[in-house]
């Protein structure tokens, strides 16, 4: 099985426990999200106070530069509910879907500033705070909690596999040298732990994605 159909066999796997696990939980009068604890995405639906001793999974800290040249670090996103995702200015087709499916993240809460969106580009070396200016402007980024981000390429690497599994178990223990692309939609609550996982090319799964940002700030 090649890498693409491991990733859609993942997926599969992940909605249908997902689905499986909301129906069980439906009678209850609040949405319990599940938490994310590793790369390979198994939903664990507990309690907060069972998240505080289980949950040992963080977002690490981090330092990159936005589209207005803002230094950008983990303090934005202290106490804040936020959604990440990795692209690239040149990407043809999977990126600008993506970018204008997280668009509608903006519209919902571009003016919430309990919410953040970090967007990281995976080419870095070509996409520096010039580039992804004009790529803001482009694409009608306007929301001033939306940060599209670069910097060092390891980091962001590093950063985007080990801290959000980005590419689940099959990235995790990649390296640099090994190109990263993702459509996945990154959920993390105010305590910075993964709380949902989307594909951002589908707008019905950015609509969950909102539901569910919706649900956490409740």
């Amino acid at each position: 099985m090649d890498y693409s159909a491991q990733k859609i066999a993942k997926m599969f796997r992940i909605a249908c426990f997902v689905s499986f696990s909301l129906t069980i939980f439906s009678c209850q009068n609040e949405k319990l999200l599940p938490y994310y604890n590793s790369p390979d995405f198994t939903p664990l639906f507990i309690s907060e106070n069972e998240a505080e001793e289980k949950i040992t999974h963080r977002i690490a800290d981090f330092s990159f530069s936005d589209q207005n040249n803002k230094r950008i670090t983990q303090k934005e996103i202290e106490g804040k509910i936020h959604v990440a995702n990795f692209f690239f200015t040149s990407c043809g087709f999977i990126c600008p879907r993506m970018t204008n499916h997280m668009k509608l993240v903006q519209k919902e809460f571009g003016n919430d500033t309990s919410v953040a969106i970090l967007s990281f580009t995976v080419t870095p070396w070509i996409d520096d705070v010039k580039k992804l200016k004009e790529y803001a402007d482009l694409n009608q980024i306007t929301s001033p909690n939306w940060n599209l981000l670069t910097g060092n390429k390891s980091s962001i690497y590093t950063l985007a596999r080990q801290s959000y599994f980005a590419e689940e178990e099959l990235g995790f223990t990649k390296d640099s040298t090994e190109f990263m692309h993702t459509e996945h939609f990154i959920l993390v609550d105010k305590n910075k732990r993964i709380r949902g996982i989307y594909n951002g090319t589908l707008e019905l799964d950015v609509q969950q994605l909102i539901e569910d940002i919706k649900a956490l700030k409740k």
